[in-house]
């Protein structure tokens, strides 16, 4: 079954940390975006698959959303 959960990525100097709001406690990293992206995929499977299956058919549930707002600076 596909399903399609949220990732955030932050990048910096020293690579980029990806996690998934829905699933907590799944994060990964990596060098490159498309290397923690291949990562935390891989991570939020293996997640899934250690959930019961009653579990795993309902989660994740939580709609997480972005945007950008305007500061003074």
């Amino acid at each position: 079954m596909m399903r399609t959960i949220g990732v955030v990525i932050e990048q910096d100097e020293h690579g980029c940390y990806a996690w998934c709001p829905e699933l907590k406690g799944c994060q990964s990293q990596g060098a490159t975006v498309e290397e923690a992206l291949a990562n935390i995929r891989e991570a939020a499977e293996l997640f899934l698959e250690t959930l019961p299956n009653e579990e795993r058919l309902t989660s994740p549930h939580r709609v997480v959303l972005t945007t950008a707002i305007e500061v003074h600076a």
